[in-house]
């Protein structure tokens, strides 16, 4: 537990900032408004937990309009932030539209909502799902990520959970079907170029897609009848800038993953090419770098974004007008800037096990702000509808303060610190104010 801990505080964002305690979930209010802030939650990544004992921690988030850590008093397993913890019994493999899929030794899979900043706090879902069947000469023990078709796999008889597995297996299941006990359906890849790739959904064109290696090729299936023979589509790139030697160096001495966003709001597909390297350190002598686990870190040196069509024709670009998109171990989504007052137009926020920053698509040369690793529990949790949740306000626990702003309005105030409101934001027919102390 100690290492652990020793292991959490040693993380860091780009820009060190105040960790607060929040005796609710922050709504963490910009100095803007828009109509999408007004019903949905800004974007946030997980940061952690703090250890509390009996293997809970208090969840740890940063808000992607804030830059500011913020530890909740949701309690979570460390387990599912730390997949060490407990010799991996139960390991993270994934998440999707804030709910993070956990594998047991059993090969059961399992959905819940545990690090979720504006699920309940007292009442996590647990979605278990049918124990994981091997297909011949395919494996299910490493897993490249999980994708959802929907934000609903308790309740929405129509949502698809997809696992994508290292190798040629790809599994659909439905957790919430009524016709019938939910239970996998597999089918085997036979193009390695999709082996190590991920999958993700497009709502736009309601399939599941991955991208093959290169990004020249791009498979899709169809959520409510997958099958071994999926839409096929060639993807030609256009548009490419003359790079000159130094960079055709680089890009000849990294690895590439490719990942597929899709931007709701816009109704555009990106596909994103990350070049990533070893990192080295001088020492007395240049060498690798390794993570505490003793496995080579590996840095972002490059990224190309380009626009997709929907006949395949792929044009680089250095501007995404003013969206910002999240790449990490959860599905990719977009999120357009002004929704949330404070992130950074035109980025790329990369979450990974090795690296937590961000990058300026327009940036020339290549400059990445990022945080050293290891980093335990790198999602990106998107924007929520408030509708879903019943969201609170809340300041430091040492204030003593509880504004609980609900269907029941009602506030228990014994002694407050000095404070001035920083905004509003309506909430159906109520306002939701929102305070900052001074400290």
């Amino acid at each position: 537990m100690s290492l652990f801990l020793s292991r959490l505080l040693r993380l860091r964002l780009v820009k060190p900032a105040l960790v607060r305690r929040s005796s609710s979930v922050s709504l963490l209010i910009s100095n803007g408004f828009s109509t999408t802030s007004m019903r949905q939650t800004p974007p946030c990544s997980v940061m952690g937990a703090r250890p509390c004992g009996d293997d809970l921690g208090g969840l740890i988030v940063a808000y992607a309009d804030t830059h500011a850590w913020t530890e909740l008093d949701k309690m979570v397993r460390l387990e599912l932030v730390c997949n060490s913890i407990n010799h991996g019994k139960t390991l993270t493999i994934g998440a999707s539209h804030g709910w993070v899929a956990s594998l047991k030794e059993d090969g059961t899979l399992c959905l819940q909502d545990d690090i979720n900043p504006y699920a309940s706090y007292t009442d996590p879902k647990r979605i278990p799902l049918p124990p994981l069947v091997t297909l011949p000469h395919c494996q299910t023990k490493i897993i490249t990520n999980v994708s959802m078709s929907s934000s609903s796999p308790e309740d929405d008889e129509d949502c698809v959970v997809a696992v994508k597995f290292l190798g040629p297996q790809l599994s659909f299941c439905k957790p919430a079907g009524k016709s019938r006990k939910p239970k996998w359906t597999s089918i085997k890849l036979e193009n390695p170029c999709f082996y190590s790739s991920r999958v993700m959904f497009s709502k736009k064109h309601n399939m599941f897609r991955i991208p093959g290696s290169g990004g020249h090729l791009i498979r899709s299936w169809d959520p409510c009848n997958p099958s071994d023979d999926p839409k096929l589509q060639s993807v030609r790139f256009t548009n490419i800038p003359k790079l000159t030697n130094a960079e055709h160096n680089v890009m000849d001495s990294c690895s590439k993953s490719e990942h597929l966003v899709e931007s709701r709001p816009t109704g555009e597909t990106f596909l994103i090419t990350c070049y990533l390297s070893y990192f080295q350190v001088y020492l007395q002598h240049k060498q690798l770098a390794e993570n505490d686990e003793g496995v080579a870190i590996m840095k972002t040196k490059f990224l190309r974004v380009y626009k997709l069509d929907d006949e395949g024709n792929a044009v680089q670009t250095r501007d995404m007008g003013d969206l910002v998109m999240f790449i990490s171990m959860s599905e990719p989504f977009c999120v357009p800037s002004t929704s949330f007052p404070g992130m950074y137009t035109n980025n790329v926020y990369l979450y990974d096990y090795d690296e937590n920053g961000y990058v300026d698509v327009a940036g020339t040369p290549f400059d990445m702000a990022s945080a050293k690793g290891p980093l335990y529990s790198p999602y990106h949790i998107p924007p929520q509808d408030m509708g879903n949740y019943r969201l609170r306000v809340g300041v430091r626990r040492s204030s003593s303060v509880s504004l609980l702003l609900s269907n029941d309005f009602s506030t228990s105030i014994r002694q407050t610190p000095p404070c001035f409101v920083v905004a509003a934001r309506p909430w159906g027919e109520k306002i939701l104010l929102c305070f900052s102390p001074y400290l």
